[in-house]
Protein backbone atom coordinates (compact mmCIF):
# COMPACT_ATOMS: atom_id res chain seq x y z
CA UNK A 1 0.00 0.00 0.00
CA UNK A 2 2.57 2.22 0.96
CA UNK A 3 4.11 1.54 -2.77
CA UNK A 4 1.04 2.39 -4.12
CA UNK A 5 0.48 5.87 -2.88
CA UNK A 6 4.65 6.78 -3.25
CA UNK A 7 3.94 5.67 -6.67
CA UNK A 8 0.53 8.25 -6.64
CA UNK A 9 2.35 11.28 -5.31
CA UNK A 10 5.35 11.30 -8.04
CA UNK A 11 2.55 10.63 -10.49
CA UNK A 12 1.14 14.18 -9.41
CA UNK A 13 4.34 15.73 -8.91
CA UNK A 14 5.90 14.89 -12.41
CA UNK A 15 2.34 15.99 -13.93
CA UNK A 16 1.72 18.89 -11.76
CA UNK A 17 5.56 20.17 -12.95
CA UNK A 18 4.41 18.63 -16.29
CA UNK A 19 1.29 21.01 -16.92
CA UNK A 20 2.82 23.95 -15.79
CA UNK A 21 5.41 23.94 -18.73
CA UNK A 22 3.04 23.09 -21.13
CA UNK A 23 0.86 25.82 -19.74
CA UNK A 24 3.66 28.43 -20.35
CA UNK A 25 4.83 27.26 -23.79
CA UNK A 26 1.02 27.05 -24.75
CA UNK A 27 0.38 30.55 -23.27
CA UNK A 28 3.05 32.03 -25.53
CA UNK A 29 2.42 30.30 -28.64
CA UNK A 30 -1.48 31.37 -28.27
CA UNK A 31 -0.33 35.04 -27.81
CA UNK A 32 1.13 35.11 -31.63
CA UNK A 33 3.38 37.74 -31.70
CA UNK A 34 4.98 36.94 -27.88
CA UNK A 35 8.92 37.69 -28.08
CA UNK A 36 11.43 36.87 -24.91
CA UNK A 37 13.24 40.26 -26.22
CA UNK A 38 11.95 42.50 -23.24
CA UNK A 39 12.58 39.47 -20.86
CA UNK A 40 16.14 39.00 -22.15
CA UNK A 41 17.21 43.05 -22.58
CA UNK A 42 15.97 44.23 -19.52
CA UNK A 43 18.04 40.73 -17.53
CA UNK A 44 19.79 42.01 -14.23
CA UNK A 45 21.35 38.52 -12.53
CA UNK A 46 25.36 37.66 -12.66
CA UNK A 47 25.38 37.00 -16.51
CA UNK A 48 23.54 40.16 -17.67
CA UNK A 49 25.75 39.71 -20.97
CA UNK A 50 24.78 36.54 -22.00
CA UNK A 51 21.20 37.42 -22.26
CA UNK A 52 21.51 40.67 -23.80
CA UNK A 53 23.72 39.02 -26.50
CA UNK A 54 20.94 37.31 -27.36
CA UNK A 55 18.73 40.18 -27.22
CA UNK A 56 21.20 41.92 -29.41
CA UNK A 57 19.95 40.04 -32.83
CA UNK A 58 16.30 39.40 -34.64
CA UNK A 59 17.77 36.14 -35.84
CA UNK A 60 19.13 35.18 -32.41
CA UNK A 61 16.01 36.82 -30.32
CA UNK A 62 13.53 34.74 -33.09
CA UNK A 63 15.72 30.81 -32.01
CA UNK A 64 15.34 31.59 -28.59
CA UNK A 65 11.51 32.17 -29.06
CA UNK A 66 11.35 29.08 -30.92
CA UNK A 67 13.03 27.03 -27.92
CA UNK A 68 11.27 28.64 -25.74
CA UNK A 69 8.05 27.89 -26.87
CA UNK A 70 8.89 24.67 -27.94
CA UNK A 71 11.04 23.48 -25.20
CA UNK A 72 8.53 24.37 -22.34
CA UNK A 73 5.49 22.53 -24.77
CA UNK A 74 7.69 19.36 -25.35
CA UNK A 75 8.89 19.15 -21.81
CA UNK A 76 5.53 19.49 -20.27
CA UNK A 77 4.27 17.20 -22.72
CA UNK A 78 6.54 14.45 -22.07
CA UNK A 79 6.48 14.91 -18.19
CA UNK A 80 2.69 15.28 -17.51
CA UNK A 81 2.06 12.05 -20.62
CA UNK A 82 5.47 10.04 -19.20
CA UNK A 83 7.17 9.30 -21.51
CA UNK A 84 10.89 9.99 -22.30
CA UNK A 85 10.90 11.62 -18.56
CA UNK A 86 14.79 11.66 -17.92
CA UNK A 87 15.21 13.93 -21.20
CA UNK A 88 12.12 16.25 -20.07
CA UNK A 89 13.56 16.66 -16.46
CA UNK A 90 16.83 17.54 -17.87
CA UNK A 91 15.58 19.46 -20.19
CA UNK A 92 13.58 21.44 -17.58
CA UNK A 93 15.65 21.85 -15.59
CA UNK A 94 18.06 23.77 -18.27
CA UNK A 95 15.58 26.30 -18.59
CA UNK A 96 14.42 26.70 -15.15
CA UNK A 97 18.20 27.26 -14.40
CA UNK A 98 18.14 29.85 -17.80
CA UNK A 99 15.12 31.84 -15.94
CA UNK A 100 16.51 31.94 -12.19
CA UNK A 101 19.37 33.72 -13.33
CA UNK A 102 17.94 36.02 -15.47
CA UNK A 103 16.13 37.61 -12.62
CA UNK A 104 17.47 35.82 -9.56
CA UNK A 105 16.21 36.71 -6.20
CA UNK A 106 19.42 38.34 -4.77
CA UNK A 107 21.62 41.32 -5.78
CA UNK A 108 19.68 43.21 -8.81
CA UNK A 109 18.12 40.76 -10.01
CA UNK A 110 15.82 40.75 -6.33
CA UNK A 111 14.39 43.88 -7.80
CA UNK A 112 12.70 42.66 -10.58
CA UNK A 113 12.40 39.29 -9.71
CA UNK A 114 8.79 38.15 -11.10
CA UNK A 115 7.92 35.03 -8.83
CA UNK A 116 7.83 36.76 -5.71
CA UNK A 117 10.45 38.71 -3.53
CA UNK A 118 12.30 35.91 -1.83
CA UNK A 119 15.95 35.70 -1.03
CA UNK A 120 18.01 32.97 -3.13
CA UNK A 121 15.04 30.75 -3.16
CA UNK A 122 12.45 31.17 -5.50
CA UNK A 123 9.90 29.14 -7.69
CA UNK A 124 12.36 28.46 -10.34
CA UNK A 125 14.93 27.28 -7.91
CA UNK A 126 12.33 25.05 -5.94
CA UNK A 127 11.06 23.33 -9.45
CA UNK A 128 13.98 22.67 -11.06
CA UNK A 129 15.17 21.06 -7.26
CA UNK A 130 11.64 19.02 -7.59
CA UNK A 131 12.87 17.80 -10.91
CA UNK A 132 16.17 16.63 -9.86
CA UNK A 133 14.68 14.82 -7.26
CA UNK A 134 12.25 13.31 -9.49
CA UNK A 135 15.66 12.32 -12.25
CA UNK A 136 17.27 10.64 -8.73
CA UNK A 137 14.44 8.46 -7.76
CA UNK A 138 13.55 4.70 -8.79
CA UNK A 139 10.16 5.19 -9.14
CA UNK A 140 8.56 7.28 -12.18
CA UNK A 141 4.87 6.84 -11.42
CA UNK A 142 2.20 5.73 -13.90
CA UNK A 143 3.08 7.40 -17.37
CA UNK A 144 2.83 5.71 -21.14
CA UNK A 145 6.67 4.39 -20.70
CA UNK A 146 4.59 1.34 -19.02
CA UNK A 147 3.17 0.52 -21.88
CA UNK A 148 4.12 -2.56 -23.60
CA UNK A 149 4.86 -0.95 -26.99
CA UNK A 150 7.12 2.00 -25.36
CA UNK A 151 8.08 0.41 -22.55
CA UNK A 152 12.29 -1.25 -22.91
CA UNK A 153 12.57 -3.91 -20.70
CA UNK A 154 16.28 -3.47 -19.25
CA UNK A 155 16.51 -5.21 -16.01
CA UNK A 156 19.50 -4.43 -13.85
CA UNK A 157 21.13 -6.65 -11.06
CA UNK A 158 18.93 -8.04 -8.96
CA UNK A 159 15.93 -7.52 -11.43
CA UNK A 160 15.62 -4.05 -10.54
CA UNK A 161 14.81 -1.53 -13.58
CA UNK A 162 18.04 0.50 -14.71
CA UNK A 163 17.19 4.60 -13.42
CA UNK A 164 14.45 6.23 -15.85
CA UNK A 165 12.91 3.35 -16.96
CA UNK A 166 9.92 2.87 -15.00
CA UNK A 167 8.51 0.14 -12.81
CA UNK A 168 10.64 -2.74 -11.22
CA UNK A 169 9.82 -5.62 -12.20
CA UNK A 170 10.95 -9.19 -9.97
CA UNK A 171 13.87 -11.19 -10.90
CA UNK A 172 12.29 -13.95 -13.94
CA UNK A 173 9.42 -11.45 -15.17
CA UNK A 174 11.32 -9.25 -17.33
CA UNK A 175 8.94 -10.58 -20.39
CA UNK A 176 5.52 -10.38 -18.48
CA UNK A 177 3.65 -7.05 -19.63
CA UNK A 178 1.41 -5.33 -17.20
CA UNK A 179 -2.03 -5.98 -16.27
CA UNK A 180 -4.92 -4.57 -17.89
CA UNK A 181 -5.60 -2.54 -14.86
CA UNK A 182 -1.87 -1.02 -14.81
CA UNK A 183 -2.43 -0.26 -18.11
CA UNK A 184 -5.88 1.81 -17.37
CA UNK A 185 -3.41 3.67 -14.88
CA UNK A 186 -0.50 4.42 -17.17
CA UNK A 187 -3.07 6.00 -19.69
CA UNK A 188 -4.90 7.83 -16.59
CA UNK A 189 -3.14 11.10 -18.25
CA UNK A 190 -4.48 10.85 -21.93
CA UNK A 191 -8.37 12.06 -20.80
CA UNK A 192 -6.90 14.34 -17.96
CA UNK A 193 -4.57 16.25 -20.14
CA UNK A 194 -7.76 16.35 -22.88
CA UNK A 195 -9.99 17.77 -19.93
CA UNK A 196 -7.16 20.29 -18.78
CA UNK A 197 -6.07 21.34 -21.88
CA UNK A 198 -9.98 21.63 -23.31
CA UNK A 199 -10.26 24.08 -19.87
CA UNK A 200 -7.10 26.39 -21.07
CA UNK A 201 -8.64 26.70 -24.52
CA UNK A 202 -11.90 27.80 -23.20
CA UNK A 203 -10.06 30.12 -21.14
CA UNK A 204 -8.11 31.71 -24.30
CA UNK A 205 -11.35 31.91 -26.10
CA UNK A 206 -13.04 34.11 -23.18
CA UNK A 207 -11.03 35.87 -21.84
CA UNK A 208 -8.01 36.15 -24.25
CA UNK A 209 -4.17 35.13 -23.58
CA UNK A 210 -3.51 34.57 -20.02
CA UNK A 211 -0.88 37.71 -19.17
CA UNK A 212 -0.23 36.49 -15.42
CA UNK A 213 1.34 33.46 -16.56
CA UNK A 214 4.56 33.15 -14.49
CA UNK A 215 6.83 32.49 -17.25
CA UNK A 216 4.90 34.89 -19.26
CA UNK A 217 4.94 38.15 -17.24
CA UNK A 218 7.73 40.63 -18.37
CA UNK A 219 8.82 43.61 -16.77
CA UNK A 220 6.85 46.73 -17.88
CA UNK A 221 9.39 48.11 -19.82
CA UNK A 222 8.96 50.02 -23.10
CA UNK A 223 10.63 48.79 -25.84
CA UNK A 224 14.43 49.94 -25.72
CA UNK A 225 14.52 48.72 -29.46
CA UNK A 226 12.92 51.83 -30.10
CA UNK A 227 15.18 54.15 -28.77
CA UNK A 228 16.24 56.56 -31.76
CA UNK A 229 19.85 57.78 -31.10
CA UNK A 230 22.15 58.48 -27.98
CA UNK A 231 21.44 60.91 -25.37
CA UNK A 232 23.47 63.97 -25.83
CA UNK A 233 25.38 65.06 -22.32
CA UNK A 234 27.18 68.07 -20.97
CA UNK A 235 29.38 69.05 -18.23
CA UNK A 236 28.72 70.53 -14.83
CA UNK A 237 31.95 71.11 -12.94
CA UNK A 238 33.43 67.64 -13.00
CA UNK A 239 30.64 65.67 -14.12
CA UNK A 240 29.58 64.72 -17.61
CA UNK A 241 25.17 64.93 -16.96
CA UNK A 242 22.81 63.36 -19.86
CA UNK A 243 20.57 66.47 -21.25
CA UNK A 244 17.90 64.60 -20.18
CA UNK A 245 17.86 63.89 -16.00
CA UNK A 246 15.24 61.93 -14.20
CA UNK A 247 12.74 63.90 -11.85
CA UNK A 248 12.53 63.32 -8.31
CA UNK A 249 9.02 63.21 -8.06
CA UNK A 250 9.04 59.54 -9.21
CA UNK A 251 10.08 58.93 -5.37
CA UNK A 252 9.11 61.73 -3.64
CA UNK A 253 5.40 61.23 -4.70
CA UNK A 254 4.89 64.61 -5.49
CA UNK A 255 2.24 64.69 -8.13
CA UNK A 256 1.18 68.45 -8.42
CA UNK A 257 -2.19 67.55 -9.53
CA UNK A 258 -3.71 70.79 -9.06
CA UNK A 259 -7.37 70.20 -7.40
CA UNK A 260 -7.33 66.11 -8.26
CA UNK A 261 -6.76 65.37 -4.70
CA UNK A 262 -6.34 61.32 -5.40
CA UNK A 263 -3.84 61.50 -7.37
CA UNK A 264 -0.65 62.03 -4.74
CA UNK A 265 -2.26 58.55 -3.45
CA UNK A 266 -2.14 56.80 -7.10
CA UNK A 267 0.87 58.00 -7.72
CA UNK A 268 2.80 56.72 -5.07
CA UNK A 269 0.40 53.52 -5.15
CA UNK A 270 1.59 52.57 -8.70
CA UNK A 271 5.61 53.86 -7.90
CA UNK A 272 5.86 51.15 -5.39
CA UNK A 273 10.06 50.74 -4.16
CA UNK A 274 10.10 47.92 -6.82
CA UNK A 275 8.79 49.88 -9.34
CA UNK A 276 10.95 53.17 -8.83
CA UNK A 277 14.34 50.82 -8.90
CA UNK A 278 12.57 49.22 -12.08
CA UNK A 279 12.15 52.77 -14.04
CA UNK A 280 15.32 53.90 -12.48
CA UNK A 281 17.37 50.49 -14.45
CA UNK A 282 15.17 51.46 -17.47
CA UNK A 283 16.12 54.71 -17.61
CA UNK A 284 20.27 54.49 -16.81
CA UNK A 285 19.66 52.18 -20.05
CA UNK A 286 18.26 54.47 -22.66
CA UNK A 287 21.41 56.90 -21.14
CA UNK A 288 19.78 58.85 -18.94
CA UNK A 289 22.94 59.18 -16.22
CA UNK A 290 21.39 61.62 -13.59
CA UNK A 291 18.92 61.92 -11.10
CA UNK A 292 17.73 65.37 -9.02
CA UNK A 293 16.24 64.58 -5.88
CA UNK A 294 14.87 65.79 -2.66
CA UNK A 295 16.96 65.48 0.66
CA UNK A 296 14.41 62.33 1.77
CA UNK A 297 15.41 60.02 -1.35
CA UNK A 298 18.93 59.67 -0.55
CA UNK A 299 18.67 56.63 1.50
CA UNK A 300 16.23 55.07 -1.09
CA UNK A 301 19.21 55.71 -3.62
CA UNK A 302 21.82 54.73 -1.57
CA UNK A 303 20.22 51.51 -1.54
CA UNK A 304 19.50 51.57 -5.23
CA UNK A 305 22.96 51.80 -6.27
CA UNK A 306 24.26 49.54 -3.74
CA UNK A 307 21.89 46.90 -4.48
CA UNK A 308 22.77 47.51 -8.45
CA UNK A 309 25.91 48.37 -8.37
CA UNK A 310 24.32 51.49 -10.41
CA UNK A 311 26.81 54.31 -11.43
CA UNK A 312 23.76 57.16 -11.22
CA UNK A 313 24.61 60.67 -10.71
CA UNK A 314 22.41 61.61 -7.93
CA UNK A 315 22.07 65.57 -7.40
CA UNK A 316 20.82 65.60 -3.73
CA UNK A 317 18.35 69.46 -3.03
CA UNK A 318 18.97 70.33 0.24
CA UNK A 319 17.70 72.98 2.53
CA UNK A 320 18.69 74.66 6.11
CA UNK A 321 17.15 73.97 9.12
CA UNK A 322 16.22 77.19 10.27
CA UNK A 323 14.28 75.65 14.03
CA UNK A 324 17.72 74.45 14.77
CA UNK A 325 20.06 77.35 13.33
CA UNK A 326 21.68 74.30 11.25
CA UNK A 327 22.52 75.20 7.56
CA UNK A 328 24.91 72.39 7.08
CA UNK A 329 22.58 69.60 8.54
CA UNK A 330 20.98 68.42 5.38
CA UNK A 331 24.76 69.02 3.53
CA UNK A 332 26.45 66.73 5.60
CA UNK A 333 24.09 64.50 5.27
CA UNK A 334 23.93 63.99 1.40
CA UNK A 335 27.36 63.91 1.86
CA UNK A 336 27.26 60.75 4.05
CA UNK A 337 24.49 59.34 1.91
CA UNK A 338 26.82 59.71 -1.39
CA UNK A 339 25.36 62.10 -3.29
CA UNK A 340 27.43 63.23 -6.25
CA UNK A 341 26.34 67.03 -6.66
CA UNK A 342 24.44 69.47 -3.95
CA UNK A 343 22.09 72.01 -4.84
CA UNK A 344 19.96 74.30 -2.74
CA UNK A 345 16.43 73.25 -2.39
CA UNK A 346 14.25 75.80 -4.94
CA UNK A 347 11.28 76.72 -2.84
CA UNK A 348 14.11 77.37 0.07
CA UNK A 349 15.90 79.98 -2.50
CA UNK A 350 12.65 81.73 -2.93
CA UNK A 351 11.46 81.84 1.05
CA UNK A 352 15.23 82.84 1.99
CA UNK A 353 15.17 85.78 -0.57
CA UNK A 354 11.72 86.63 0.26
CA UNK A 355 12.38 86.91 3.86
CA UNK A 356 15.49 88.87 3.41
CA UNK A 357 17.99 85.96 4.89
CA UNK A 358 20.32 85.62 1.60
CA UNK A 359 23.18 85.31 3.50
CA UNK A 360 21.80 81.98 4.42
CA UNK A 361 22.20 80.57 0.63
CA UNK A 362 25.71 82.15 0.55
CA UNK A 363 26.43 80.17 3.20
CA UNK A 364 25.40 76.90 1.86
CA UNK A 365 26.97 77.41 -1.25
CA UNK A 366 30.54 78.16 0.12
CA UNK A 367 29.85 75.27 2.60
CA UNK A 368 29.29 72.61 -0.45
CA UNK A 369 32.45 74.11 -2.25
CA UNK A 370 34.56 73.79 0.62
CA UNK A 371 33.79 69.88 0.94
CA UNK A 372 34.83 69.57 -2.64
CA UNK A 373 31.27 69.62 -4.44
CA UNK A 374 29.92 71.06 -7.71
CA UNK A 375 27.10 73.53 -6.00
CA UNK A 376 23.89 74.26 -7.71
CA UNK A 377 21.03 76.67 -7.14
CA UNK A 378 17.24 76.07 -7.67
CA UNK A 379 14.30 78.34 -7.65
CA UNK A 380 10.71 78.58 -8.81
CA UNK A 381 10.66 82.70 -9.12
CA UNK A 382 13.54 84.03 -11.00
CA UNK A 383 13.33 86.62 -8.70
CA UNK A 384 15.42 84.75 -6.69
CA UNK A 385 17.76 84.13 -8.94
CA UNK A 386 18.18 87.74 -9.98
CA UNK A 387 18.50 88.94 -6.60
CA UNK A 388 21.09 86.40 -5.50
CA UNK A 389 23.59 87.54 -9.03
CA UNK A 390 23.06 91.04 -7.70
CA UNK A 391 24.24 90.32 -4.31
CA UNK A 392 27.47 88.43 -6.05
CA UNK A 393 25.70 84.85 -5.08
CA UNK A 394 26.49 82.77 -7.88
CA UNK A 395 26.14 78.82 -8.13
CA UNK A 396 28.34 76.65 -10.42
CA UNK A 397 24.82 75.90 -12.18
CA UNK A 398 21.25 77.44 -12.19
CA UNK A 399 17.99 75.11 -11.74
CA UNK A 400 15.25 77.25 -12.94
CA UNK A 401 11.64 76.95 -13.64
CA UNK A 402 10.80 76.86 -17.27
CA UNK A 403 7.87 76.64 -18.78
CA UNK A 404 5.68 78.68 -21.13
CA UNK A 405 2.12 79.71 -19.88
CA UNK A 406 0.05 78.81 -23.20
CA UNK A 407 -2.44 76.12 -21.40
CA UNK A 408 -5.78 75.98 -20.10
CA UNK A 409 -4.85 75.85 -16.37
CA UNK A 410 -2.72 78.42 -15.47
CA UNK A 411 -4.07 81.46 -13.87
CA UNK A 412 -4.08 85.07 -15.95
CA UNK A 413 -0.59 86.69 -15.44
CA UNK A 414 -2.14 89.53 -13.46
CA UNK A 415 -2.62 87.74 -10.64
CA UNK A 416 0.39 85.88 -10.42
CA UNK A 417 2.86 86.89 -7.48
CA UNK A 418 6.50 86.36 -7.21
CA UNK A 419 7.32 83.50 -4.49
CA UNK A 420 3.90 81.96 -4.57
CA UNK A 421 4.68 78.87 -6.13
CA UNK A 422 4.79 76.37 -3.28
CA UNK A 423 2.81 78.20 -1.58
CA UNK A 424 -1.08 78.48 0.06
CA UNK A 425 -3.32 76.82 -2.72
CA UNK A 426 -5.59 79.80 -3.65
CA UNK A 427 -9.42 78.28 -3.72
CA UNK A 428 -9.63 80.98 -6.52
CA UNK A 429 -10.03 79.91 -9.88
CA UNK A 430 -7.66 82.57 -11.28
CA UNK A 431 -5.30 82.54 -8.88
CA UNK A 432 -2.26 79.87 -8.23
CA UNK A 433 -3.42 76.75 -7.51
CA UNK A 434 -0.39 74.04 -8.11
CA UNK A 435 -0.81 75.07 -11.43
CA UNK A 436 1.83 77.19 -12.60
CA UNK A 437 5.29 76.79 -11.91
CA UNK A 438 7.22 79.46 -14.11
CA UNK A 439 5.44 82.43 -13.22
CA UNK A 440 6.83 84.91 -15.41
CA UNK A 441 8.19 83.04 -19.17
CA UNK A 442 9.66 85.69 -20.38
CA UNK A 443 11.33 86.99 -17.52
CA UNK A 444 12.66 83.91 -17.24
CA UNK A 445 13.98 83.67 -20.46
CA UNK A 446 15.75 87.28 -20.37
CA UNK A 447 17.60 85.90 -17.09
CA UNK A 448 18.82 82.78 -18.76
CA UNK A 449 19.93 84.09 -22.23
CA UNK A 450 21.83 86.54 -20.44
CA UNK A 451 23.74 83.91 -17.63
CA UNK A 452 27.05 82.58 -18.65
CA UNK A 453 27.16 79.09 -16.38
CA UNK A 454 24.71 75.88 -17.06
CA UNK A 455 21.25 75.80 -16.62
CA UNK A 456 19.31 73.04 -15.93
CA UNK A 457 15.24 73.67 -16.65
CA UNK A 458 12.67 72.05 -14.99
CA UNK A 459 8.80 71.37 -14.32
CA UNK A 460 9.45 71.72 -18.19
CA UNK A 461 5.98 70.36 -18.63
CA UNK A 462 4.11 72.44 -16.32
CA UNK A 463 3.54 69.07 -14.05
CA UNK A 464 2.08 67.41 -17.27
CA UNK A 465 -0.22 70.28 -18.76
CA UNK A 466 2.20 70.50 -21.60
CA UNK A 467 3.42 67.93 -24.20
CA UNK A 468 6.74 66.48 -24.09
CA UNK A 469 7.49 67.98 -27.73
CA UNK A 470 6.69 70.91 -27.00
CA UNK A 471 7.53 71.64 -23.54
CA UNK A 472 11.44 70.00 -23.60
CA UNK A 473 11.70 72.31 -27.22
CA UNK A 474 10.80 75.64 -25.65
CA UNK A 475 13.12 74.84 -22.80
CA UNK A 476 16.10 73.90 -24.70
CA UNK A 477 15.04 76.88 -27.51
CA UNK A 478 14.99 79.57 -24.63
CA UNK A 479 18.47 78.51 -23.20
CA UNK A 480 18.19 75.32 -20.97
CA UNK A 481 21.24 73.00 -20.68
CA UNK A 482 19.74 70.42 -19.69
CA UNK A 483 16.11 69.83 -18.53
CA UNK A 484 14.96 67.79 -15.55
CA UNK A 485 11.57 65.84 -16.02
CA UNK A 486 9.65 63.14 -13.60
CA UNK A 487 9.07 59.91 -15.78
CA UNK A 488 6.99 56.85 -15.35
CA UNK A 489 8.81 54.13 -16.82
CA UNK A 490 6.51 53.90 -20.11
CA UNK A 491 7.35 57.44 -20.68
CA UNK A 492 11.10 57.15 -20.36
CA UNK A 493 11.89 55.60 -24.04
CA UNK A 494 9.40 58.40 -25.83
CA UNK A 495 11.21 60.77 -23.61
CA UNK A 496 14.87 60.00 -24.42
CA UNK A 497 13.79 60.54 -27.93
CA UNK A 498 11.75 63.46 -27.70
CA UNK A 499 15.34 64.72 -26.25
CA UNK A 500 17.42 63.50 -28.89
CA UNK A 501 15.16 64.40 -32.09
CA UNK A 502 15.25 67.85 -30.88
CA UNK A 503 18.81 68.44 -29.93
CA UNK A 504 19.22 67.40 -33.28
CA UNK A 505 17.21 69.73 -35.08
CA UNK A 506 17.27 72.93 -32.71
CA UNK A 507 17.99 76.08 -34.88
CA UNK A 508 16.06 78.54 -32.83
CA UNK A 509 18.04 78.18 -30.04
CA UNK A 510 20.46 81.54 -29.73
CA UNK A 511 22.21 80.90 -26.12
CA UNK A 512 26.14 78.97 -26.26
CA UNK A 513 25.73 76.04 -24.85
CA UNK A 514 27.13 76.28 -21.19
CA UNK A 515 27.42 72.79 -20.65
Amino acid sequence: MKDKWGKIAVTVLRMAIGWHFLYEGFVKLAAGEWSSYSYLVNATGPFPGFYHWLASAPALVNVVDFLNVWGLILAGLALFLGILTSVAIVGGILLLLLYYFAYPPFGSGLISNVSGQFYIIDRNFLEALTLLLLLTLREKGYGLYALPFLRKRSIGEGGASLPGRGTSLAPGDAGADPSRREMVKNLVSLPLLGVMGWGASAMTRKFGVDTLSGATIQLKHSDLRKLEGELPAGKIGNHTISRLVMGGNLIGGWAHSRDLLYVPSLFRAYNTEKKVFETLILAEKAGINTINIGYASNTLLAKYKKLTGSSLKVISQVAPNMEKGDFFEQINGAIDAGADILQVQGNWCDWLVRDGRPEVIAGMLERIRNQGYTAGLGAHTVDSLIACEKLGILPDYYMQTMHHDNYWSAHPRENRVPFEVDGKKNPEHDRFHDNCFCLFPDRTVEFVNRVKIPVMGFKVLAAGAIAPEDGFRWAFENGADFICVGMFDFQVVDDVNTVVAILNNIPARKREWYA
